[in-house]
């Protein structure tokens, strides 16, 4: 019944999901406090480096998506690798909710990976203070400057916070961290 209507919309749409052609957007990165970095290491290291540095840092694994894996799964289809993996902690989520439930549906905190033509690897995510401060709640901002010194990599500090460990999983040479903000 998915596959069914997956091909009529396709078919109104004019798409072929027979090859999956690289998307692209006139904006691909439409939030504030939007960081890209492309990487020089291959899709799946970059996933499990991605996740060594968020548990080294006491940071929790909350959710895990791959159109990827369920378009293989449910579709029999094969597309570039794309994982959407979700990462927050009980400390934070606690501190959030005191502040706004509302703000409860940005939790878990959002990094996008994705799989270049060359199979490296690109992080997408969105600082955590771009996030919360459309809830103008000045705990919030609070919380979410400790998130941003956790999660927006700085080179400069030298701390083992994850914004170091996550430099260092993204580049060779942490010295040339250069993400594209937006």
């Amino acid at each position: 019944m998915l596959r069914r209507l997956l091909s009529v919309l396709a078919i109104a749409l004019g798409i072929s999901y027979a090859g999956v052609l690289p998307a692209s957007a006139s904006n691909p990165t439409p939030y504030p406090g939007t960081l890209v970095t492309k990487t020089s290491h291959h899709y799946q290291a970059l996933i499990r480096r991605l996740e060594a540095a968020v548990r080294a840092n006491k940071m929790g694994l909350v959710t895990r998506a791959s159109a990827t894996l369920g378009g293989k799964t449910a579709l029999k289809m094969t597309i570039p690798g794309n994982m959407v993996i979700g990462v927050y902690h009980p400390r934070f989520a606690i501190r959030m909710l005191k502040a706004s439930v509302a703000a409860g549906i940005e939790a878990p905190l959002r990094f996008y990976l994705t799989e270049n033509a060359d199979r490296t690897g690109t992080l997408t995510y969105r600082k955590p203070s771009s996030i919360f401060a459309l809830y103008q709640s000045g705990y919030l901002d609070k919380m979410a400057l400790e998130l941003d010194k956790l999660f927006c990599p700085d080179r400069q500090s030298g701390n083992n916070s994850v914004r170091t460990v996550l430099a260092n999983a993204l580049i060779r040479d942490p010295g040339k961290w250069a993400p594209k903000i937006a």
